[in-house]
């Protein structure tokens, strides 16, 4: 058999001798770099390189655990408010029956809140849902101010139907069912459709401003024409057709002679050629003494 021994000393072998050489051992372990001199290579980094390794792991756990339990907007919001991007300021204009309340509410700011982080959008949706509320404008001026500017619906009325009272817009838009004697002013019309139809009352009275102030309410009678109650108490019963020629010849016949001064409890002036008076009880008794006359009503000639 051939030996497989070389001299000793010999740097040379040969391919078989290569192949059955233990593993490590021979020329692929004399051209292994040792481990030593690969981790010798550390000591080329800087001094603080280990502090700043630990520091970014830190950094990454304590992120990821943020964001793992929900808290990353808290803490955002938090950061940013040190930073002096905080909502310090809410500067408010434009309300007058709104509640200042219920603006700061609505815009739901919390202590910590950043001006950055802030919804403006949702903000705004949510102020317009308060009943004065017609248009919101939320501005956000850096560092820490916000800006709130409303515009609310006008009262135009009062309405009643049943026992609950609304104030309402021209449009017939109810605004809020609260009321108090700030509204006292507003024209008050009473029954169903009756808010949709304020305006064509209030056009009509507005052609009289000599009997406006003396007009209570206004009662729409079966959603067809309007009866008014006079603060004195007398009842002006109005055509469904030609009103403002009714209220005109009204105004006339009062200037006169007086007539919504009289002891009277309604007028009439449905009828196109004449007007229809109705007597107290004490202006009928003084009435049926003096003339032997019997009844509470009184025709009143109209031009035609």
């Amino acid at each position: 058999m051939r030996s497989l021994r070389r001299q000793q000393g010999s740097q040379d072998l040969s391919p078989l001798e290569a192949e059955l050489a233990p593993r490590g051992r021979g020329v692929p372990r004399l051209e292994r770099q040792p481990v030593w001199r690969a981790a010798g290579r550390l000591t080329d980094l800087p001094p603080w390189s280990g502090s700043a390794a630990a520091l970014g792991f830190l950094v990454l756990t304590i992120t990821y655990g943020i964001a793992l339990g929900g808290h990353g907007r808290v803490v955002s919001e938090a950061l940013l408010s040190a930073s002096g991007l905080g909502i310090e300021t809410v500067k408010l204009s434009g309300q007058l029956e709104t509640d200042e309340f219920q603006i700061l509410e609505a815009l739901e700011i919390e202590e910590g809140s950043s001006l950055v982080l802030f919804d403006a959008d949702a903000a705004r949706s949510r102020l317009s849902q308060i009943a004065w509320v017609k248009n919101a404008s939320v501005m956000k001026l850096y560092p820490s101010t916000l800006r709130i500017s409303i515009e609310e619906r006008e009262p135009f009325a009062l309405w009643q139907r049943g026992e609950t009272v609304s104030i309402v817009t021209k449009d017939g838009n109810v605004i809020t069912d609260e009321v108090d004697g700030r509204y006292a002013n507003l024209l008050l019309v009473v029954n169903h459709g009756a808010n949709r139809r304020v305006g064509e009352i209030m056009d009509a009275l507005a052609m009289v401003p000599e009997l406006r102030p003396r007009v209570r309410a206004a009662f729409l009678v079966s959603e067809r024409r309007w009866d008014l109650m006079l603060e004195n108490g007398i009842s002006v019963r109005l055509p469904e057709d030609k009103m403002d020629r009714a209220l005109a010849d009204l105004v006339e016949m009062d200037a006169e002679n007086g007539l919504l001064n009289r002891d009277i409890s309604a007028v009439d002036m449905r009828l196109p050629d004449r007007i229809v008076v109705r007597l107290t009880d004490e202006a009928a008794e003084r009435r049926k003494a003096l003339t032997g006359g019997e009844g509470r009503i009184v025709n009143l000639e109209r031009d035609t």
